[in-house]
């Protein structure tokens, strides 16, 4: 019998799958010459509500590797070998597919006789064109170093059962919080910091620090903060419940907090930048925003709503659709370029982000159906068994349950605006 599933997980991978979309799109029109100040000011209103994004597909990784693997330890090489076939081998196909999107376009693809491979290599370890797939570069260091954490964790779990003073939920609240010091002296390191130590290194640690983004080091409080919702649900759920009024005051006083800092720190362009992720204050509208989710989607479990559905219908398929996201937008941009957009940026986004989240679960959904979709999309489908009475050639393809992929709906884990 395989573990319950917790639906919640499934919508929450939906509600950050749908932020991720938009923090494309708008990256997308708000750098434009011809963008009027209502609209760049109201597009950075909405990109702060979007920020949560991607470190809760890190969260979520950490959340499904913890709980199918808590009580069973996994035989790395046949881990590895499946989250490579799940992860790794879309991200190449997509990164192949990204790379010849933009240069068919271009004239001097066809006219320089051999295709430059050297490019293609790059995007291998430093995505360009596909620029949201670093995520999955990030995030495959998680799977790679998952035995380590789950050594890690389950010492601690070990040590917290000696302690006596203090209740076993007093003494997690105390580490969460440790933790959450530690990873904001980190995240104050990352934004003030280390662009003076970059400039001052020697090569490689200059360029590690450059890359900095790319590495699991700079997220790794989410992971772990996914093992401790992992070991315990239903007290997670309750410290999201009870904590709900204050995450609810904490967001909104970070979003006003967060829309200023922008606008104070632009120019005559906004500087998306300026709210880059690997950020304190960016953590805490993260956090607070992150929790407020959570508790909002746990009242609502239980409930059943066209809503919800939805939700959990786009986490289902939000891997596929986060991998082709980008070239839907790529596409919808080759159309609006061209166009003077004055006064209509913000009803373009909008539009530009209910197109791509359509085409890009489409596509993803589409390909899902398909032989191959584990390399495609990250999903394998599976046959069901015959039944008595039916004949062989009845069983309907499935998306296979327990494959644990980011952003994959049956069981899934997992962008930086670019």
């Amino acid at each position: 019998m395989g573990k319950p599933r917790i639906e919640e997980w499934t919508q929450l991978r939906g509600i950050a799958f749908l932020a991720i979309v938009m923090q494309h799109n708008i990256a997308e029109y708000i750098y434009r010459s011809d963008i009027e100040q209502p609209d760049s000011v109201m597009l950075t209103m909405i990109y702060h509500l979007t920020r949560f994004g991607t470190p809760t597909f890190v969260f979520l990784s950490g959340v499904m590797l913890f709980y199918h693997h808590r009580q069973v330890k996994p035989e790395y090489r046949p881990f590895i070998r499946k989250r490579f076939g799940d992860i790794y081998v879309p991200f190449v196909l997509w990164t192949l597919i990204y790379w010849l999107s933009v240069r068919i376009f271009t004239p001097a693809f066809w006219l320089s006789g051999t295709p430059d491979v050297r490019s293609l290599i790059r995007e291998l370890f430093i995505p360009q064109t596909g620029y949201h797939l670093w995520f999955v570069i990030m995030i495959f260091q998680f799977y790679v170093l998952f035995p380590l954490f789950r050594l890690g964790v389950q010492f601690v779990n070990s040590q917290l059962t000696k302690i006596t003073r203090i209740t076993r939920m007093q003494s997690v609240l105390l580490l969460v919080l440790l933790a959450a010091g530690v990873y904001s002296l980190l995240m104050k390191w990352s934004y003030y910091d280390m662009a003076s130590w970059t400039a001052a290194l020697a090569k490689p640690w200059s360029t590690m620090l450059e890359y900095r983004s790319y590495s699991w080091v700079m997220y790794w409080f989410y992971f772990l903060l996914g093992a401790v919702c992992a070991w315990a649900v239903d007290t997670w759920r309750n410290w999201t419940i009870r904590a709900l009024p204050w995450m609810i005051s904490l967001f909104i006083g970070m979003y006003f907090w967060l829309g200023y800092d922008v606008l104070r720190g632009s120019g005559d362009v906004v500087n998306l930048n300026i709210s880059t992720y690997l950020k304190p204050t960016t953590f805490i509208i993260i956090m607070a925003q992150m929790f407020m989710l959570y508790g909002f989607l746990v009242l609502l479990r239980g409930k059943t709503t066209k809503f919800l559905g939805a939700l959990t219908w786009i986490g289902r398929y939000s891997f596929g659709g986060y991998l082709v996201h980008a070239l839907v937008i790529y596409a919808i941009a080759y159309f609006t370029r061209p166009l003077q957009l004055g006064g209509w940026h913000l009803p373009v986004t909008l539009l530009s982000f209910l197109v791509t989240t359509a085409t890009a679960l489409a596509i993803s959904y589409g390909l899902s159906r398909l032989p191959g979709s584990r390399y495609t999309v990250g999903l394998q489908r599976k046959r069901s068994r015959n039944l008595p009475g039916q004949g062989s050639n009845t069983a309907e393809p499935r998306l296979k349950a327990g494959s644990v992929t980011p952003l994959s709906a049956s069981a899934s884990p997992s962008s930086e605006t670019s």
